[in-house]
Parts: C-alpha cells; structure tokens; sequence
C-alpha cells in the first residue's frame, strides 16, 4: 500500500510503499488494551513497603518466662500485637507485579495499532527529521505543519539525530527510535510522524 510522503513543511515529495502485514491489519482493541495494561504493569515498581516482625529492630530476649507469670505465653516484644512490634500483612516492596505478554501478541497489537491509525489519518510519514540547525524553533515548526493541536510522537530512524535533541523539550511531544517502537506510546499520542528510512527498521 502507498501512502504520500511529507518533507519538513508538509509538502508532498513523492509517495512510499508500506508494508501490509504492518499497516493494513484489523482493529483488535482488546489485544491492545491487554498489551498497554501489562506494559504498564511491566513498568511498576513498589514502594510501598511495612516492615514485619523480622525486620524490625530489637525483640530478640523473650520479654518474660513461659510459665508461673499469669499472663499470655509472648515469644519477642516485636509480634505485631506489641507497640513497637512489625505490621502484620502490610504492603511489601517485595511483590511483583509483572505480565508475561508473547512476542507475537505484542507485535500483532503494535501493527493493528499503527494500521488503525494509519486509517484515521492520524499517522504520516516525512522525508526525513534532521535538521540543518539545531534549534527548538525550527522542530516546533515541523509540528506545527504535521498536526498543530494534539499531542505527537516522532519516529526516528537512528538515536542521536539532531531532531532528537532540538525538539526532546516541546510540551506534549515524545521522540523515539523506530526499533523502541511500543504500543503505548502509540497509544497515548495522537499522532505518529514516521520517518521515512525507519521504516524499515520497524522490526514488528
């Protein structure tokens, strides 16, 4: 399939032919929805932690003898009925909280992501992103041109560019190399400029 190509000031240069088993598959929202949830997940790190009854200090000498006091039998001052003692069932920095997504899911949500859109006229591919100058101004004008509301994610071809540097501070814009490629990313912008020579080194 054939789509046009852009240069820097939105210009039709020409057109370039897309992969159909990347760009041309069906909708599949739940796949997508499944892999954007574990990747998240993936991401997680806990913080939140308790210290049990192990961990915290003291509580070693048992506070009185088993027998002949009158009182409960008590093995250490630091069981989480004593003040002072470690937090029973408290959250522990220990849990894992990981997905196991197939490499084949992730790829299959990655095309039918890029495919639906590619349909909305939300992805477009120009020429080619360095710059002559390395200057803020001149990436906010190709934005500009491609979509000026909403938010972007540019797909380069190499780490490094010179684009990657002058536009990493706009507001609301993300570069990424076209091997990090993921479904979130793609998901969480509105549109998707796609450098020309990246295209074939979309591994999916």
């Amino acid at each position: 399939m054939k789509v046009k190509v852009f240069n820097q000031k939105h210009e039709a240069v020409g057109e370039v032919s897309l992969p159909k088993e990347i760009f041309d598959t069906s909708w599949k929202a739940d796949l997508v929805h499944q892999v954007i949830k574990a990747q998240l997940a993936n991401r997680r790190t806990p913080v939140a932690h308790a210290k049990g009854r192990s961990e915290v200090r003291g509580g070693g000498r048992k506070p009185y003898a088993q027998k002949h006091t009158g009182r409960s039998r008590q093995g250490s001052t630091r069981s989480p009925v004593w003040i002072g003692g470690g937090k029973a069932h408290g959250p522990s920095k220990d849990r894992d909280y990981t997905q196991k997504i197939n490499k084949k899911m992730r790829v299959a949500a990655l095309r039918s992501l890029l495919s639906q859109k590619l349909r909305e006229g939300e992805l477009q591919v120009v020429d080619t992103l360095e710059l002559k100058n390395l200057k803020t101004k001149q990436a906010a004008m190709i934005r500009e041109n491609f979509a000026p509301k909403g938010s972007m994610l540019f797909v380069t071809s190499k780490e490094g560019a010179s684009f990657v540097r002058a536009a990493r501070n706009l507001p609301k814009v993300k570069i990424v190399v076209a091997l990090d490629l993921n479904v979130y990313d793609c998901a969480a912008f509105k549109h998707i400029v796609l450098e020309q020579s990246g295209i074939a080194q979309m591994k999916i």
